[in-house]
């Protein structure tokens, strides 16, 4: 594959280590180091580790085989891409590929796009059923033609033509959850979900087991929207990212999030850094989130601070109104050339309740996780 020449990424160091003084006096901390003054402006990015992966929380086990890549001299999209597999492959994880929670019609659709900093170039599919990889797939939609985005059923046999093997995505354990959310539909229009009828129900479904029961309840009541977004840099600061998705639980047949959106679920700029997204897809594709993140990076500020400008568009969308934004969950992440990296959360806790929300990190001997700064502390606010 041909590589195209790539200009010098320099920070000034004088310039910026006069403004992280400053960030010290009148600033607070991001995980990243970098700082948010009470006067508004913006330290200068951190520096960070190279080579450096990382992902949402879900991919905490699968980035050491990213990093195997990177350490070897891989290219940053084979670390990624062989990342995110180990998820889509996973029947436990029911926000992407196998076991994928499914639409309204029983249906697993998956989403997924790459992009490669050192080329410039892109993949992207969409509306994908049978197909369990679309990481790969939309890594095989950029290399073996000159298209970004195939969808839907063309997609799919794109996918068998290149020898992906077809499969059926939906595992036992999400078609439980989606008949006992197919039910809770009529349901509500009778005692309600809350009521001793639709207790009996689910539990019949589930066999009487308390915790598949809890589970079931939690992801009808709130629609599932995981994702996987991860991105790495190497030890030369060529950058990756992909991110790939079952979407949004109970979607209508053919409804597409951000995550094969290039610009928003997925955005990557060689000389600069690389952003993805989980959550709400519609929100982030309405501010072009990843070309929002990367353009603030590019202008100096850090991974975090450039989240918290993405997530503050996305905010005003709602005149900042929490009753309405607090309607839904939404996470940026992002790393700059440096290795430097970091992430914000629209709400302090994760999907889990009461637990913080986090990404995980990969850039030295083992992954970890890492606190998201929550949207409403960094711009002083409560939550």
């Amino acid at each position: 594959m041909e590589l195209w020449s790539r200009r010098k990424f320099f920070l000034t160091s004088l310039a910026g280590s006069t403004i992280a003084s400053a960030s010290k006096l009148f600033g607070r901390t991001f995980p990243d180091g970098s700082g948010w003054s009470a006067a508004g402006s913006l330290a200068p990015t951190a520096q960070g580790k190279r080579p450096l992966i990382i992902s949402s929380a879900n991919g905490l086990h699968a980035l050491g085989a990213g990093m195997d890549i990177l350490m070897k001299g891989g290219d940053t999209l084979e670390a990624v891409v062989a990342a995110v597999t180990i998820v889509e492959d996973d029947p436990n994880d029911d926000s992407v590929g196998y076991g994928g929670l499914p639409n309204e019609e029983g249906e697993v659709e998956l989403d997924a796009s790459v992009m490669h900093g050192p080329t410039h170039r892109a993949g992207s599919v969409a509306s994908v059923r049978r197909i369990k990889n679309v990481s790969r797939l939309a890594k095989t939609v950029m290399e073996k033609t000159n298209h970004v985005m195939i969808v839907g059923d063309g997609a799919r046999r794109f996918a068998v033509a290149e020898g992906f093997e077809e499969m059926n995505l939906l595992t036992e354990h999400s078609r439980k959850i989606w008949l006992a959310w197919k039910a809770s539909s009529s349901f509500n229009w009778r005692p309600g979900i809350d009521s001793p009828e639709w207790k009996e129900h689910l539990s019949a479904i589930f066999d009487g087991d308390a915790e598949k029961i809890a589970y079931a309840e939690n992801v009808i009541a709130h629609p599932k929207t995981g994702t996987i977004p991860c991105m790495a840099v190497d030890a030369k600061g060529d950058i990756s990212a992909t991110t790939t998705t079952s979407g949004l639980s109970w979607k209508i047949p053919g409804r597409v999030g951000d995550s094969p959106i290039i610009g928003a679920g997925c955005c990557v700029d060689n000389e600069v850094g690389a952003a993805g997204s989980t959550g709400k897809g519609e929100e982030n594709i309405k501010i072009s989130g990843g070309h929002t993140i990367i353009e603030m990076m590019r202008q100096g500020k850090s991974p975090t601070e450039a989240c918290v400008e993405a997530m503050g568009r996305v905010a005003r969308n709602y005149k900042n109104d929490k009753k309405k934004l607090g309607m839904f969950h939404l996470y940026f992440y992002a790393i700059n050339k440096d290795g430097a990296h970091g992430a914000v959360s629209l709400w302090r806790n994760g999907y889990e309740a009461n637990k913080q929300a986090a990404y995980a990190v990969h850039d030295g001997p083992e992954s970890r996780l890492a606190p998201c700064t929550p949207y409403f502390d960094a711009i002083g606010g409560d939550q």
